[in-house]
């Protein structure tokens, strides 16, 4: 049952990331939500979320979520074509 608790969360934790990412905007406001988009994605990495999915539901490369797991900061602009 945990297990299956973990996932769960884990989706809606990865869900969430999702949001965050796709809604930022202004200097100010796209730093904090890029800090609470990475802090949402580490959560869901920990309940077990695999990093091709995150990677594919942010639309970024395995590369750079990886580099964001590992508390590191990412290259300033990325996209997956």
């Amino acid at each position: 049952m945990e297990r299956r608790l973990d996932g769960t969360i884990g989706w809606l934790l990865l869900t969430l990331a999702v949001v965050l990412h796709r809604t930022m905007a202004g200097a100010a406001a796209r730093e904090r939500l890029q800090q609470r988009r990475n802090t949402a994605l580490r959560a869901a990495r920990r309940r077990g979320v695999a990093v091709p999915e995150i990677a594919t539901r942010l639309g970024l490369s395995e590369g750079w979520v990886r580099q964001v797991l590992n508390g590191k900061r990412p290259p300033p602009v990325e996209e997956v074509a």
